[in-house]
Order: structure tokens, then C-alpha cells, then sequence
């Protein structure tokens, strides 16, 4: 495939716009045998006619016509890419892919996107909704730039941006006998209640699941399901105990309607929620200023047992 010279083009270029060589050399302030001879080159190279003098001046070829027409689109995707970098520079344009677990929805589309809209509303937001096994899968692949996800497995394609330990509560409606107790319940007293949990894709399930193993009990959920809105409904409902982090029912405690009863288990009072991105990628401007913002705002990630890691999640 033949290379060819922008720079000689443009000689072409502003020739047959200028109307003659003389008047292209006077507006590139050189003499106008250099702009002829450079045309002349070009069609020695491209084995073609360019353009055709004629007493008041030239007139491209239909193939010099076409040169002319290229380097007029090339200076416009120029000024058209100049101007989209600035933008991303400036933050007035740009797109994200965010996944996370449901249980981080109320708190995200609180404060925190409230805020980044507000900042920067020419930027725009893909908001996948996952369970835990697949917000790591879609991190790793660079389907999304930012992953939130509840007790993720250690993986090492993963880097854990921010980890704040946020324990498993049983999620009960006031009143509840557990909210009776004298003490934090264990986890053999919220086995007595019928129960809502999530699916074992789920970092909420999983945990639970080690749980059952280090205490030898096996729970017998009422209701399991992939919807965290399902298991506030059951608890709202007066059938049962849900098995959630604070963070994910935060609106419904602010509002009376459940409380969150932190477990007595070392194995739940150490889950924690996270930030991740994938190990090596360096985030684009605009995935990046979201990720300090959900840092900074979001309650998932403000606790008093905080901790920044900033190394990775292997």
C-alpha cells in the first residue's frame, strides 16, 4: 500500500483552495517554487496527474480532488478529536461502566451520583447490577471500570481499592424478640427464625455459608433469592429475619422500618465491602474522579474499623 505525504497534500491543498500556486505560497509565506515542486513530487509518487494550469491559475484532477477532499476531512477530524480530548480533560464528556451488588443501589443514587451529576453532567454512567462472582468476572474482563462488591474472594487479577469491614446483621423488624436480648445475638439464635437470604453467588450467602461450616449449623432458609429488595420486603412483612449488611438497608433503618442487629461471630463481624478495579488498569480521568467521590461519600465505605488498602486483593 502506497504512503503518502500529508505534509505534500497539504501544499495541494491550499493550491487549489488559494486558486494558484502564487497565491498558496503567498499565504504559507514561501516562494512558489517550493509549492510546486512539492506537488510535483506528489504526483511523481502516486503516478497521477493532480491538477491542470490554465491561464488564471489551477484546477485539481478528479484524483486531486479527492486529496483535497481528504485533507480537508483529516483537518476536521483533527479539530474534532482536539476538542473531545479537551473535554475529557475538562471532564465535560465521558462514559464509565460501573457493576456492583444491589445492596450498594439506595447509597450510591443517594449522595454520591447526586454529587458527580452535579460536578460533571456531561458524563454518562453504565450501572450493571450483579452478584458477587460476577462483579469480579466483569472487573477482570474490562467490562466495567469499577466493580462494588460485598466479601469478594481473593483473586489475582483483582486490586482492592478501599476495604471497610461491614459486618452481617440480622435485619428485623422493631420489636423483634432478638432486639430483646441482653447481648449481641449469636448465630445459633438467629437460626431459629425463618429466614431470607440471598443466592450463593452472593458475598452475603457466602459468608453465611462459612459461618454454618465453622459452627456446624445448617439453616434452613424460608425464602432464598437474588434480591436484596425481596428480603427487605419479607423482613418489612413480619415473616422473618434477613441476613444483610447495615449499609444495604440503610434508607429502611433511617426510616423505622427494620433495625440491624450486628452478629456475635468472628466470621460476620469481619465481612467487609469493597472497591475494586482490575490489577494493572489505569482508570480513565472521569472512572477515576468517581472513584474518589463513592470513596469519600458513600456510607458502604465510612466505618470507625476503616482501612484504605492500597495494595492489591490477592
Amino acid at each position: 500500500m502506497e504512503t503518502i505525504d500529508d505534509r505534500r497534500i497539504r501544499y495541494l491543498y491550499e493550491a487549489v483552495i488559494a486558486g494558484s500556486v502564487r497565491a498558496a505560497a503567498d499565504k504559507m509565506d514561501m516562494n512558489p517554487s517550493v509549492v510546486s515542486r512539492q506537488i510535483a513530487h506528489l504526483e511523481s509518487e502516486l503516478a497521477i496527474s493532480l491538477i491542470e494550469r490554465h491561464g488564471r491559475g489551477i484546477r485539481p484532477t478528479e484524483a486531486g480532488m479527492m486529496l483535497v477532499e481528504y485533507h480537508r476531512q483529516h483537518r476536521a477530524h483533527q479539530s474534532d478529536l482536539a476538542t473531545k480530548l479537551g473535554e475529557l480533560r475538562r471532564l465535560e464528556r465521558g462514559h464509565i461502566d460501573l457493576v456492583l451488588g444491589e445492596g450498594f443501589v439506595s447509597d450510591l443514587m443517594a449522595e454520591p451520583l447526586q454529587q458527580f451529576w452535579a460536578a460533571h453532567p456531561g458524563l454518562t454512567i453504565k450501572m450493571n447490577l450483579a452478584g458477587t462472582n460476577d462483579v469480579l468476572r466483569q472487573v477482570s474482563e474490562d467490562l466495567a471500570h469499577i466493580g462494588l462488591v460485598y466479601n469478594p474472594s481473593v483473586s489475582s487479577t483483582i486490586r482492592s481499592r478501599v476495604a471497610v469491614r461491614q459486618p452481617m446483621c440480622a435485619v428485623v423488624p422493631p420489636g423483634h424478640p432478638l432486639t430483646r436480648l441482653e447481648r449481641q445475638p449469636l448465630f445459633k439464635h438467629v437460626a431459629e427464625y425463618p429466614l431470607a437470604l440471598m443466592h450463593g453467588s452472593y458475598g452475603t450467602r457466602q459468608v453465611v455459608a462459612l459461618a454454618e461450616q465453622m459452627d456446624r449449623i445448617r439453616l434452613t432458609p424460608k425464602l432464598v433469592t437474588d434480591s436484596i429488595t425481596v428480603v427487605k420486603r419479607f423482613v418489612i412483612g413480619g415473616l422473618g429475619v434477613g441476613l444483610l449488611p447495615a449499609f444495604s438497608v440503610s434508607q429502611e433503618i433511617d426510616s423505622g422500618d427494620v433495625l440491624a442487629l450486628e452478629i456475635d461471630h468472628p466470621l460476620l463481624a469481619g465481612a467487609e465491602a469493597h472497591i475494586i478495579t482490575r490489577l494493572g488498569r489505569q482508570l480513565p480521568t472521569a472512572a477515576n474522579q468517581l472513584l474518589l467521590r463513592l470513596i469519600a461519600t458513600m456510607r458502604a465505605f465510612k466505618d470507625m474499623s476503616f482501612r484504605k488498602t492500597g495494595g492489591d486483593r490477592r
